[in-house]
């Protein structure tokens, strides 16, 4: 399949991010500043199970490996993850010597760890190539080979000029770099753009926090050949990867290239590169004959999953203390570092959420005596804890059932017998008619609830309208003063999208505080006098939004 033909059917436009939505620049930073942690984690999780060894490398490349006159070959194997590219190397040609080097520490322990590691044929070391040099650890000019296996589409595409100038500083004038990477069309892109997970034109953050670029050929050739490099192979390919369990056909896209450093080898008129491409040809799989596709190795990982967002084990919990204002509270929950491998957000605990319990110990006045409800509460329920202490009664919902289940646990460890009885604990899947229903009925006969509070629920496109919805069957018909307080983190979904949505369910906007933008000098603004609750959330984006029923 041509690499075009396989742009137009995934309906993915090549030269646009406009299908995609983009995630906010506090997100983008942060995925560049913990890139190396969240392969760490990855590794933490997977160790040297998640992908398979790169056997096929003897097949496609086995000639660059075979040093000519007893002369012996240097290696550089850049991203080299837990050495499913070195020790398959080594097994087959036991002569070479290998320099391996990726920035996950935990992924060069692995190495280190493997039976057959040895220091004097792998030399393994921990590098950022975007920040440092390759050359503290291999002589400059030495290596014959490069190989980039899924490794460049980690990198932010405008750091990918420095990498592969970091890789020319250590290569010989003449020597290759073999790169295999993701691209462009293939199912992962179209389910990382679906999410909403892309960060820039064909670059995207999956569910586990990792990054992946898409590449195109022409990409690939214009990075290369402004650096030096001279195009001796590339080619897209195309294999359907079968899920019988799931039953689902994955058509999976991947790029393979050759390049040659300098004048050495091709030489190449008006500067254009020898295509071997699949433009106006059939992809090298789909050309070849059936046997060629049915052995055809592909090392994107069959377990999909792992890398979207479903992977998390609750024996992982810990206890995270949690003090307000004549509060302390011993929650059990996921850590922050499962926030990209775990779907259910619910099973941890956001900033958000810690901050509206420190005001509400603060301000005791904004729930006391009411009927309380606290929308998508998660597994914590810190916010209904201390509601709980002086509200007329709470009920804390969420859509999740094992969220609710940790809910219940913690809760009951944390609050005495008295005020046990003063909360519920209930499954409310906004605008499910029959949860609606239930839900209401536990107000004072039905008539609704006085205050209802939602942290960080605002952060799904898709759930906004959901929400509001919601709230307006829920909120007091009969109290003017009833209130819809909502406390969130700017990521996916602006103000004015939250707005426009509660001026269209009935709401009003009554006051709005924005952490060190919008200081309110109205009933938010009050919640704030003579305590320091904001001095702990100070470097946070947080924002309150106050909203009454528009009679």
């Amino acid at each position: 399949m041509a690499a075009g033909e396989q742009q137009q059917k995934s309906g993915i436009s090549a030269s646009s991010t406009s299908s995609g939505r983009l995630v906010t620049p506090f997100w983008k930073e942060k995925y560049e500043r913990d890139a190396r942690r969240y392969w760490d984690i990855f590794y933490k999780r997977h160790e040297d199970k998640f992908f398979k060894d790169r056997h096929y490398l003897d097949k496609e490349w086995g000639k660059y490996f075979e040093g000519q006159g007893g002369r012996k070959m240097v290696i550089l194997e850049v991203g080299c993850g837990a050495g499913n590219t070195i020790f398959p190397l080594i097994s087959t040609y036991p002569d070479i010597f290998v320099h391996a080097c990726d920035f996950s520490p935990r992924a060069v322990d692995l190495v280190k760890k493997h039976k057959d590691y040895r220091p004097d044929q792998v030399n393994a070391f921990v590098c950022d190539i975007t920040s440092e040099q390759l050359t503290e650890n291999v002589q400059p000019s030495s290596a014959d080979v490069v190989t980039m296996i899924f490794m460049l589409s980690a990198v932010a595409p405008a750091k990918m000029p420095s990498v592969i100038q970091n890789v020319r500083n250590v290569l010989k004038n003449g020597g290759r770099v073999l790169f295999r990477d993701y691209a462009f069309g293939d199912l992962a892109q179209e389910r990382l753009m679906s999410k909403g997970q892309q960060i820039s034109e064909n670059f995207y953050v999956r569910g586990d926090g990792t990054r992946a670029y898409y590449f195109s050929n022409e990409y690939l050739v214009d990075l290369f050949s402004s650096c030096g490099f001279i195009v001796e192979e590339i080619c897209v390919h195309n294999k359907q990867v079968e899920n019988r369990s799931l039953d689902l056909v994955m058509n999976r896209n991947w790029i393979q290239a050759t390049f040659i450093l300098g004048s050495a080898g091709l030489q190449v008129p008006n500067g254009q590169h020898d295509n071997h491409t699949c433009e106006d040809k059939e992809d090298k799989i789909t050309a070849n004959a059936q046997k060629k596709r049915i052995c055809e190795e592909i090392d994107l990982s069959e377990d999909f999953n792992n890398m979207f967002g479903t992977s998390y084990n609750l024996d992982e919990a810990q206890i995270i203390r949690i003090k307000a204002k004549g509060h302390d509270f011993k929650i059990k929950m996921l850590t922050k570092e499962y926030q990209h491998t775990c779907k259910l957000t619910g099973l941890m605990l956001w900033e958000s959420a810690q901050f509206m319990c420190s005001l509400l110990a603060e301000n005791p006045s904004v729930v006391s005596g009411k009927r309380v409800l606290e929308l998508g509460c998660g597994s914590a329920g810190i916010c209904s804890m201390v509601a709980a202490s002086v509200a007329q009664f709470v009920v804390a919902t969420d859509g999740d059932a094992e969220s609710l289940d940790l809910l219940r646990d913690n809760i009951a460890s944390n609050l005495e017998p008295n005020l046990l009885k003063r909360i519920l604990i209930r499954k409310l899947f906004w605008g499910d008619k029959d949860d609606l229903k239930a839900v209401r009925e536990l107000s004072s006969k039905g008539t609704g609830f006085d205050c209802i509070i939602g942290t960080d629920v605002t952060y799904n496109p898709d759930a906004i309208l959901p929400l509001f919805k919601t709230a307006r069957e829920l909120i007091s018909s009969e109290d003017s003063e009833a209130a819809l307080i909502l406390c969130y983190i700017q990521r996916r979904v602006d103000e004015d999208s939250i707005l426009s949505t509660a001026t269209a369910q009935g709401f009003r906007l009554v006051d709005k505080w924005i952490n060190g933008i919008h200081q309110s000098n109205g009933i938010i603004g009050s919640w704030f006098w003579g305590n320091d609750v904001c001095s702990a959330f100070k470097n946070a984006t947080l924002s309150i939004l106050y909203f009454q029923v528009r009679h």
